[in-house]
């Protein structure tokens, strides 16, 4: 790429600018391989040489925007290309691409259109590749969709043609760089201290807990903070799709599922990691999420010795989470009578969190359900905490009251029994909660 020299800056169409991108980045990464760059070099040698390999075309572009292709091009070559931006943004809680010129994010629970924009279609490939490349994963017309990660836990899913119909999409949840705490959630108002005094007895006497929520609820964030409460000593195993839990504790074994090769062969399933996981020892066992026949093998170990393990689920209600459950075991393959499995998830399951993402965005904990046995062939769930919906403000945030319903769960004798003497306090309901909690 060669063009004279002129003492007036240059104006470049963007087809052009998309060829100079491509020249720097090709002339750099050439330069690299030439002299061995090592990768913890890489960054420097970029900034040191970026200059001298633009010089070489001869352009005279203006300052600005000779700055700005620079910045894409390290971008290009050390980061995610034109999301890296959104990706060092903390206020940007998600990064949706569908395809190479719409790219949205979420920021404060709005979705709203960004500026930035990928090249073309390759352009969104080679950084899906940079993505997924590390983790022995793949993508191509006969794989068009994977599940990864990025180094920092952060959630990522690729989809391509031709099952990405507008060209190649990428979704980005991000993790928060700094742990949420508890204390955390109770001052963004999505659980009360009382709810969070609850909750951290419940882990600690090895209650069985199920996290329920929909998509981008927050269950992840929740299984992160409710997790903290397990003990030190206590020797735990996380098992999830991609590697996302952030445990603080020391003893933690983390494994990840495995996709099949080009050949569709040697997957490792959700399902496989639980039934191996029982023969290592664990304490705790932490399903980042059950979406299949794991449902059952999990609730077995729940029935089998494995108490305080926990996991997420997607589903709207607590109810809707019991029958989620069931469906999911029945996809286990086993001809079980429905009466077999709702009995198996009233003796596994001791408590279901419920985590609702509200119209505003808000996420919060909209119950704290006990499972409490069966009556005939129906399980009965009672709430010790409910959300009650209110209204909504002028501002469009939702109102309503996070408060306990006045009812003892059952199971707090195994709570005293385990050194938690809860306060009447935390069970008081205030004078507006719906005192008829049980259905």
């Amino acid at each position: 790429m060669s063009t004279p020299s002129s003492s007036t800056p240059q104006r470049l169409s963007g087809q052009d600018l998309i060829k100079l991108k491509k020249y720097l980045a090709d002339h750099l990464l050439r330069a690299m391989e030439l002299e061995g760059v090592a990768a913890s070099q890489r960054s420097s040698f970029i900034q040191q040489n970026i200059s001298t390999v633009y010089e070489q075309t001869q352009l005279r572009l203006p300052e600005d925007l000779k700055k700005d292709i620079f910045d894409q091009v390290i971008d290009d070559l050390l980061g995610l290309g034109p999301i890296q931006v959104l990706l060092d943004d903390p206020e940007v809680t998600e990064i949706m691409v569908n395809g190479p010129k719409k790219i949205f994010i979420e920021k404060k629970g709005q979705l709203t259109k960004s500026n930035a924009v990928f090249d073309d279609d390759d352009h969104v490939l080679r950084i899906i590749d940079r993505i997924i490349l590390p983790l022995g994963r793949r993508v191509d017309g006969d794989s068009p969709t994977v599940d990864a990660r990025l180094p920092d836990g952060s959630r990522v899913n690729a989809v391509v043609r031709p099952v990405s119909i507008d060209g190649p999409s990428i979704t980005i949840r991000k993790f928060r760089k700094d742990k949420l705490q508890v204390s955390d959630l109770v001052a963004f108002g999505s659980l009360t201290p009382h709810i969070a005094d609850f909750l951290a007895a419940c882990v600690k006497a090895r209650l069985n807990i199920v996290i329920s929520g929909g998509t981008g609820s927050g269950k992840t964030t929740l299984l992160n903070v409710v997790s903290g409460y397990i003990p030190e000593n206590e020797r735990i195993i996380t098992i999830e799709d991609a590697a996302e839990l952030q445990l603080q504790q020391d003893h933690v074994m983390r494994m990840e599922t495995k996709s099949a090769n080009a050949d569709g062969l040697h997957a490792v399933s959700i399902r496989e990691l639980v039934r191996n996981s029982l023969r290592m020892r664990p304490d705790r066992i932490i399903v980042g999420e059950v979406r299949g026949g794991e449902a059952l093998d999990m609730l077995q170990a729940m029935n089998t010795g494995h108490d305080g393990s926990l996991t997420t689920v997607h589903a709207n209600t607590p109810r809707d989470a019991i029958s989620r459950i069931e469906t999911l075991v029945l996809m286990a393959g086993m001809d079980l009578p429905l009466k077999v499995v709702r009995q198996q998830i009233s003796s596994a399951v001791d408590l279901i969190i419920q985590q609702t993402r509200l119209k505003d965005g808000q996420r919060k904990v909209t119950a704290v359900t006990e499972v409490a046995g069966m009556e005939g062939e129906i399980i009965v769930l009672t709430d010790v905490f409910k959300f009650i919906q209110t209204g909504v403000a002028t501002d469009g945030k939702v109102q309503g009251e996070l408060s306990a319903t006045g009812i003892r769960p059952n199971f707090t004798s195994r709570l005293e029994a385990a050194g938690y003497k809860l306060g009447a306090e935390i069970f008081a309901p205030s004078p507006s909660a719906n005192q008829n909690s049980r259905r």
